[in-house]
């Protein structure tokens, strides 16, 4: 008997949880309707609300090639919307609409997540408004590849179900702190979902708004977060205790030109610390374009500066 008393117990706790995330976000979520070019077609996606005069967080490829957007609330409210700026790299987009009354989500903090830490979904799979569904952290730091083909780091797993429709849509805490944006399944496999971490989101969409688009530079690797050994902090007196591992390196990019290899450790460019991809990537979104530049990096035990020159695309 205590036994059962302590399930019932604990799946209440979890559909609590459940339910207090979704009530405390669904009011900013909202289904994307676009129409495309010249095509007679319309696509949709889903989005959310993050300022109380109405920008919109949604995905590039809901919205890239859209000559109309609209959205509507769950509430049955309907509003015309503007693209602001989109960024097929991170395949993320801010649209905004004017309407009175808003509820924006809460940022929460993606490198705080946890595998294995419950996750919430809200979307509008197949049109069906305001979808909840719930998962858990499958992974983190993965590398997906977006759209048109560019290759996304740092992006958190999840076994959440989505489905065609919910791009776009926000991942969050069981505290209703959102830490993602939904953009993708694997099909036809099951549980194996992905979401843009939230603090790549909140710098592209800030840049966004503020130019309508993200200069950056390349230098052509494939990475994912990981903590440094104590001892080779101690040992090279390093100012970060976490790094970029090089999974990847393109052929003929700067990188490999560099003399980077697969295995390789990112903690610095120039003289700033390199602790994860989000800092590499506000560093490439600075003036770097054609200027040489030198990459601290970890190769086992030693630390090596290569001179790394960052191109365009």
């Amino acid at each position: 008997m205590p036994s059962q008393i302590s399930d019932e117990v604990a799946l209440d706790a979890y559909s609590q949880a459940v339910i207090s995330a979704a009530e405390r976000v669904s009011p900013a979520v909202v289904n994307v309707e676009v129409r495309n070019g010249n095509k007679t077609g319309t696509g949709a996606g889903s989005g959310f609300v993050f300022t109380p005069d109405g920008f919109i967080l949604t995905n590039s490829h809901v919205v890239h090639d859209a000559n109309q957007i609209h959205v509507a609330f769950p509430d049955g409210q309907k509003f015309a919307a503007d693209r602001v700026g989109d960024d097929p790299e991170t395949d993320l987009a801010v649209i905004r609409i004017t309407a009175p009354h808003l509820t924006p989500v809460v940022w929460g903090d993606s490198n705080r997540l946890k595998v294995g830490q419950l996750v919430v979904a809200i979307g509008n799979p197949y049109g069906f408004q305001c979808t909840v569904t719930a998962g858990v952290v499958s992974a983190l730091g993965r590398s997906l590849r977006s759209k048109p083909g560019h290759l996304i780091d740092n992006v958190i797993q999840t076994d959440a179900a989505l489905n065609p429709g919910n791009s776009g849509g926000p991942l969050v805490t069981s505290h209703g702190e959102v830490v993602g944006v939904n953009t993708a399944v694997i099909l036809p496999a099951q549980g194996i979902c992905f979401a843009i971490a939230i603090n790549t989101a909140q710098f592209v969409a800030g840049r966004l708004i503020k130019d309508g688009k993200i200069r950056r530079s390349y230098i052509g690797v494939g990475g994912q977060n990981v903590p440094l050994h104590r001892r080779l902090v101690r040992w090279h007196n390093l100012p970060v205790e976490s790094g970029i591992f090089v999974v990847s390196v393109e052929s003929g990019s700067p990188a490999e030109r560099a003399g980077m290899r697969e295995g390789d450790i990112i903690i610095g460019f120039n003289d700033q610390a390199v602790p994860d991809i989000d800092a590499l990537h506000r560093i490439l979104t600075e003036n770097q374009l054609g200027v040489r530049a030198v990459l601290a990096v970890m190769r086992g035990t030693e630390k090596l500066m290569l001179d790394v020159v960052p191109t365009g695309r």
